[in-house]
């Protein structure tokens, strides 16, 4: 959950669509691990609620409700006094993820159980949290949880929740009883020795209704991936919903990172902002040769952000081609992100090696909020080159700060980016989209963007002062996530 244990687009979900349902005047409550590396600063009114016993491979473990506000948005934090959720970051701890995301699942139905808790729906995200729709239908239901149904919200199809029998009795559930096609067995170790449960695929046969996060990812995973036969069997509760950005967390106009505020009709520190981060990087700001004021260059010169996790998914080759493309073109680029995978960290590095001594490029292999927003209010465009991208958030975020979407044509992104030269949709155009994954592909795109910043200043500034007023609000898309609730809660 931004910003207290953000990792990627999940965490500013999680908090723009809680945002968005309190103030449609819902009853809201979070519940997360009380992860050791939590910023616990920024937790308001921390206070211990109850200390309960939550049951874990043959014995009760104490653990510890504690409530409190983040951003002005009701937590329920479970504290195992285990093990479970210590170490310095969310993930990666020092303890088996798997065991303890089961623990956390029948926790959560736990403390509901012994506080007589009962909400309408019971909201979970990926295969993390998925094995609580089975512990839910299975066993707290036939106990005193009876009222609430179960929504799912799949952010990446990629990540299954691969589990043994063995590992799922640990949560207290007979893993054997899930080992059928039905319900939870994955069907690519059918027939092999031993064959594997996925916890994802239960979570989608056990939820009363599954959504995924947009209209066109939802159509690619029906076409596509092993978990295809399962969607379609479950069909009719599955729901495409773009996701929503928290727009009183990304607004340019209020923004405390920023060192000038603007706006779509005060478009003035927008160039502030460009110049206070092309100084601050030590990007070049003036143009020696032509004796150009720093005005002049942040009018001729593109600055071009890629603020994303260096992971395969999100194009790395496509990442690297352009920054030799960029610097090609004559404009600036600047990647903000971490790796996870050792190989990709010191590719990333030796690029930095190469690149950062130079006045062009920028590679910032971190994770910091506070520069992210400054980067995407100074970008003139964010680059989103994905393989895949089952929403995006960058390309959203990037056109609430006025910064021209560059995307590749796939899952959200197509649902929210429309090509600058696209005639049958000039009136929602946007960005520049290119299709496929190759290099030239993408140069295409960034010959077109380059061109038309240049060529085109006026029209330009135009397109920048129409994106920034495009609504990709949670308060847009909250309803939808409403009347989905709506539709699988029981009335009492």
């Amino acid at each position: 959950m931004a910003p207290i244990a953000k990792v990627g687009g999940l965490g500013d979900v999680l908090t723009g669509l809680a945002r968005a349902c309190l103030s449609r005047g819902h009853k809201v409550d979070i519940m997360l691990p009380f992860y050791e590396c939590l910023q616990k600063q920024q937790v308001n009114e921390l206070t211990l609620l109850t200390t309960f016993n939550s049951y874990h491979d043959g014995s009760w473990v104490p653990t510890n409700a504690y409530r409190g506000l983040v951003s002005g948005i009701p937590i329920i934090f479970i504290e195992p006094s285990n093990h479970f959720f210590k170490g310095q970051y969310v993930y990666g701890g020092p303890y088996n993820e798997l065991e303890a995301y089961l623990f956390f699942s029948r926790a959560c139905l736990e403390w509901m159980q012994v506080t007589g808790t009962q909400p309408d729906v019971i909201h979970i995200h990926e295969w993390q949290i998925s094995a609580l729709s089975m512990l839910y239908w299975d066993m707290y239901h036939y106990l005193s949880v009876q009222k609430p149904r179960i929504v799912l919200t799949i952010h990446n199809m990629e990540h299954y929740g691969e589990c043994s029998q063995e590992q799922l009795n640990k949560c207290g559930l007979d893993g054997s009883m899930y080992a059928t096609i039905d319900k939870a067995v994955d069907d690519r170790t059918i027939g092999h020795n031993p064959e594997r449960l996925c916890l994802l695929k239960g979570g989608i046969v056990y939820s009363n209704a599954v959504v995924t996060v947009s209209p066109t990812y939802l159509r690619e995973t029906l076409c596509s991936g092993w978990l295809a036969s399962t969607l379609i069997r479950n069909r009719e509760k599955y729901y495409g919903i773009l996701n929503g950005i928290d727009t009183a967390m990304w607004n340019p106009a209020t923004d405390i990172f920023l060192p000038a505020k603007f706006n779509a009709q005060r478009i003035e520190g927008k160039k502030i902002c460009k110049l206070f981060v092309q100084r601050g990087l030590g990007l070049a700001s003036e143009d020696i040769k032509s004796g150009y004021t720093a005005s002049r260059v942040a009018d001729k010169v593109p600055l071009v952000i890629c603020i994303t996790r260096l992971v395969a998914q999100k194009g790395l080759h496509l990442i690297t081609h352009a920054i030799k493309k960029v610097e090609e073109l004559g404009g600036q680029m600047i990647v903000l992100g971490k790796a996870s995978d050792g190989r990709v960290e010191r590719e990333f590095e030796a690029l930095a090696n190469v690149h950062n001594q130079g006045s062009s490029i920028r590679i910032l292999l971190i994770y910091s909020e506070e520069l992210s927003h400054m980067l995407y209010a100074a970008a003139d465009m964010v680059l989103v080159p994905s393989i895949y991208e089952p929403c995006g958030l960058a390309q959203m975020i990037g056109m609430r700060y006025g910064a021209v979407p560059i995307v590749r044509k796939t899952g959200g992104l197509a649902d929210t980016v429309f090509d600058m030269y696209d005639q049958p949709h000039a009136d929602m155009a946007n960005g520049f989209v290119f299709e496929g994954i190759d290099e030239g592909s993408l140069n295409w795109a960034l010959d077109r963007a380059f061109l038309y910043y240049r060529e085109k200043p006026s029209e330009w500034k135009d397109v920048v002062r129409k994106i920034m007023e495009i609504d990709n609000s949670w308060n847009k898309t909250a309803g939808k996530y409403v009347d989905v609730y709506n539709s699988v809660r029981v009335r009492w």
